[in-house]
Order: structure tokens, then C-alpha cells, then sequence
């Protein structure tokens, strides 16, 4: 095996230039070369007690695909990971790892913890590009389960059960399966198309997928149980959005993140007037907020040809729940942070 590369900071990832990306959907962070995913696997000490893997909600086997990315085995750091976790080219990009799996990891303590995420990334897109397969279908063991909603918990639930041989159906409201990875993602973030390859996985391993089927319109949780289904997982997301309840909420241009970055990410308003949906963007923008989805607001705004972007978030820059990454990417656009602010009225 190789020696050990001693770097206290993470190999950096290949990135669009912030002008011209600041004016295009294309996906932002380019990935790693084969060189950088080595020399960055060779970070890893691999510990006795890895408390990466602790830090994994799906208990990802971490240093062992890891190790056999430094080995240019990727076949099976694959294999690895997805024992675990059938969603590695979505959860390498959008997963919030520095809170998770790198925040566990022993090298916090002199610098950069290892790009656990990029790696994941980095070996799902290896895959993706040899051609995903699956080498067999798990036997049915008789039993129906409907699963209502396609986002992230909804596929895991669906891959997870495919895996043991329960016959699954996915009952999607929206015309396209991905939920929140399709509506409320970036196309700059998370490419649909990754997404689409991730829902065709779990197709192969058995899983169905109904979409446009609104429940308690379309369909209600007893009629599927009248259709033989002897279970029902409820996956439907976080729902309606929160305002503030301050005056002017309900001026014209005045969006919910939720529908604006729907507009713009199921609805392709940023395509219009080829596709039906637009959205109004104004010179001036400003987003409420410092989590992931404000950086998403704000940098898809910029996008649709905002000329001037403001965060504005209550609380100081340290207390921002946004990735670092996410706000780095953001600052690098030329988006315009206020801290310590709160509005009381529009």
C-alpha cells in the first residue's frame, strides 16, 4: 500500500471559474481526477475505531473504500459503500459530511479531516461512467410494501427493502421521482440527470415508481391497502414552507424558497420562454436565511440575472448552518452577506 501522505489540509476540488459559472446552471465543483482521489485517500489512517463510520447516519464502511480507492480497486470501494447506501453519487455531492462522517474524523485535530464526501463522489462517478449494474434481483418473499414519496428517505426505504426482497412501489405527487433532489436542488449543485441514474438503480433492484399520484386525490393510505400492500412508509418531506408573518409578505416577487427554486429547478423557468413556468427576478434580490437552501436561493437568483444577491441572516457567520463549502461557493459569486439581521417588514 502507499505511504501515507501527510497533508493537514484536504486536496482541493477542481471547480468552475466564479465568473463564468455565476451565469450558467452547470454543475459547479468538477470533481476529482483519479491523482487527487489517490493522493487524497492517502490521508486516511486508517484507525482501529474509525469514528467516521460512527459519524455515518447508514454506517458507510468508510476506511474500507478508502483503502481500496488508494489501491484503484473502485470496483470494489463501490461495492463498499453501497452495502450501505444506494444514493453515493447523490450523497457525495449534497450530504452534509463536515456535520456528519468528517466532523468524526481524527484528523480534525491538526487540520482538515479527509474529503470523505469527494471520494464518495468520486467513486459513484466512476461507477456511472463504467455503466451501473446490478448482478441479480433479491427472491420476492410475497410481501407488498408502497412507499408515498421519492425523495431521499423514500429511495433509501425503497433500495433498502428491493434488497430484501419485498415487492416495492413508490407512489410520487410530481410528474419526475427525486423529490427535493429534483425540485430543490441546483441543477449547479446536483445534475437531474444524477439523480434520474440513482431512481434507475433502485428500478433494477426491483422497485416501482408511479409518479403523478397525489395522495388523498389520486390515491388514499387505504386504498393502497385494499390494492394488498401490508405496509405503507410515509416519506413526504418537510411540506408546506414557514414565513415570518411580517408585513409585505405577500407582495408581488415576494417567493417562498420552496416555490422559487421549484419554478426554476422542476419547472426549468430558467429555460423560459421554451418551457412554461417563469419566474421574476429583480435587479436586487434578497434571500432570508443561512442555511443550504438560502445559498441555493441566492445563488440561483444570481443566475437568473440578479445583479445584486444579499444573504440576510440573523445570527453571526459561525452560527450559519449552511455548508462551508456551500457559503464559500456563494462569497466566491459575489453574493453579498449581512449578518446579524433580521427583517420586519418587506
Amino acid at each position: 500500500m502507499s505511504s501515507i501522505n501527510r497533508s493537514k489540509t484536504k486536496t482541493p476540488m477542481p471547480a468552475q471559474d466564479p465568473k463564468k459559472r455565476s451565469k450558467n446552471f452547470d454543475e459547479v465543483a468538477l470533481g476529482y481526477s483519479e491523482e487527487d482521489a489517490i493522493n487524497e485517500a492517502r490521508r486516511c489512517l486508517n484507525c482501529k475505531k474509525p469514528l467516521c463510520v460512527q459519524g455515518c447516519p447508514v454506517q458507510v464502511q468508510i476506511p474500507q473504500f478508502i483503502g481500496h480507492i488508494v489501491e484503484k480497486d473502485y470496483q470494489s470501494a463501490i461495492n463498499v459503500i453501497k452495502e450501505t447506501n444506494s444514493l453515493p453519487a447523490i450523497c457525495g455531492r449534497v450530504c452534509p459530511q463536515e456535520e456528519q462522517c468528517e466532523k468524526k474524523c481524527i484528523l480534525n485535530k491538526m487540520g482538515d479531516p479527509v474529503a470523505i464526501g469527494r471520494l464518495e463522489r468520486f467513486v459513484a462517478d466512476w461507477e456511472r461512467q463504467e455503466g451501473i449494474q446490478v448482478s441479480e434481483k433479491a427472491k420476492s418473499n410475497g410481501k407488498k410494501v408502497a412507499i408515498i414519496g421519492s425523495g431521499p428517505a423514500g429511495l433509501t426505504c425503497a433500495s433498502d427493502l428491493a434488497k430484501l426482497g419485498y415487492e416495492v412501489t413508490v407512489f410520487e405527487a410530481f410528474h419526475e421521482p427525486g423529490g427535493v433532489l429534483i425540485y430543490g436542488i441546483p441543477e449547479f449543485r446536483l445534475p437531474k440527470e444524477i439523480v434520474k441514474q440513482e431512481v434507475d438503480f433502485i428500478k433494477q433492484l426491483g422497485a416501482k415508481v408511479e409518479t403523478n399520484m397525489v395522495m388523498g386525490k389520486v390515491l388514499t393510505v387505504d386504498d393502497i391497502f385494499e390494492m394488498g400492500y401490508g405496509a405503507v412508509f410515509i416519506g413526504t418531506g418537510a411540506g408546506l414552507p414557514t414565513f415570518m408573518n411580517i408585513p409585505g409578505e405577500n407582495y408581488l416577487g415576494v417567493y417562498s424558497a420552496n416555490e422559487f427554486l421549484t419554478r426554476i429547478n422542476l419547472m426549468k423557468a430558467y429555460d423560459f420562454p421554451e418551457t412554461d413556468t417563469p419566474v421574476k427576478v429583480g435587479k436586487n434580490v434578497a434571500v432570508v436565511g443561512g442555511g443550504n437552501v438560502a445559498m441555493d436561493s441566492a445563488r440561483s437568483a444570481l443566475r437568473m440575472g440578479a445583479e445584486k444577491v444579499y444573504i440576510i441572516y440573523r445570527r453571526s457567520e459561525a452560527e450559519m448552518p449552511a455548508r462551508k463549502e456551500e457559503s464559500e461557493h456563494a462569497k466566491e459569486e459575489g453574493i453579498i452577506f449581512n449578518y446579524l439581521t433580521n427583517p420586519t417588514r418587506i
